[in-house]
């Protein structure tokens, strides 16, 4: 039995599926020995209708949890939209929307809480708020507290954790604006979560990626897994232009320096996994979401080939610095076939 810490393995099931079937996620994510998934972009019936988690109703709900119990998965998290919205209704050249903050609370977030207690996990990716494009987001950063800590106190209500992960462009692109915001907001059921590739990609090496690993420290429950390999021509302005992403690497090579990172988040394990199994969590996550074939501002895509290319990159990481984990084995085999 090792004494090594160990992490939960999961990922985004929608950027292995060529079509986002539900069918084609269960597959691909089983076959690479993976027990959990996050929901995002799903066809649950293999009509071609693709919805968003959030959006399904009782009968594709229902589809989905049989779908789970055939295929052995769990959800992480819900893969939420929430958060990715304008703070002011103000003209920017952006192409983001702004929704009057008590409708939002009213159908995205609700039914981004639904979505959860249905499909039976206590975690919610989100995100924080936009400023408007170019302007500085200090003068926003009350107004953004303020609208975090309204949603995670919906969440509180039905027992869920708010996770506030870091994305360019919005209040909390790097990691002390995300540091501010969680000791501003102040919630026992508000985490964060780090994703090296969006920090990366924001023109930073490793040495800065792991600065800002460190910042998030205290508030941190879980991590995205992607990297990304900066583009030494494209001259950096300040703002991360999404349409023009293509550069994610698997997280043994590229800019965001995981080896570092994970080495670090190695003594750090238990103190986090003591904090997210209060909060009724079985683990911490590392949650693969490569992006491989390409990614945007809501979702990305890797193939059933990228995701498992993704997901044995980060593996070989995770040996290289001692951390544990868990795929399925002819043991689990042997127990699902009764003999």
């Amino acid at each position: 039995m090792s004494d090594n810490p160990r992490v939960i393995l999961s990922a985004f099931a929608d950027e292995a599926a060529n079509h986002k079937t539900a069918i084609e996620q269960m597959v691909a994510l089983s076959a690479l020995g993976l027990r959990y998934y996050s929901p995002r972009f799903i066809d649950v019936n293999g009509d071609g209708n693709v919805k968003h988690v959030v959006d399904l109703n009782k009968s594709e709900y229902k589809a989905l949890l049989k779908l789970h119990d055939e295929y052995g998965m769990n959800v992480t998290s819900i893969g939420a939209r929430v958060g990715k919205i304008k703070l002011v209704d103000k003209d920017d050249g952006s192409h983001n929307v702004f929704v009057p903050f008590k409708e939002y609370l009213k159908k995205e977030v609700a039914n981004t809480i639904n979505a959860a207690t249905t499909l039976g996990t206590k975690l919610i990716r989100g995100f924080s708020f936009y400023p408007p494009k170019g302007e500085d987001p200090k003068p926003y950063m009350n107004q953004a507290v303020d609208q975090i800590g309204q949603i995670v106190d919906l969440c509180a209500k039905e027992g869920l954790v708010y996770g506030l992960e870091i994305e360019p462009n919005l209040i909390g692109e790097t990691g002390p604006l995300l540091a501010e915001l969680a000791r501003k907001v102040k919630r026992p059921n508000m985490v964060t979560i780090y994703d090296g590739g969006n920090i990366a990609a924001q023109n930073k090496d490793a040495m800065q990626c792991l600065s800002e690993f460190h910042d998030m420290s205290k508030s941190m429950g879980w991590l995205h897994i992607k990297d990304y390999a900066v583009d030494k021509d494209l001259e950096w302005t300040g703002v991360v232009d999404e349409e023009r992403l293509k550069n994610f690497v698997p997280a043994n090579v590229g800019d965001a320096g995981h080896e570092f990172i994970l080495r670090e988040l190695r003594e750090m394990l238990p103190k986090m996994e003591k904090k997210m199994k209060k909060l009724g969590v079985p683990g911490v996550f590392l949650e693969v979401e490569p992006h491989l074939k390409g990614g945007g501002q809501f979702g990305g895509f890797s193939g059933p080939d990228g995701i498992g290319v993704a997901v044995r990159a980060l593996c070989s990481v995770l040996d290289y610095v001692g951390i544990d984990y868990d795929l399925r084995t002819f043991k689990d085999i042997q127990e699902l076939r009764g003999f």
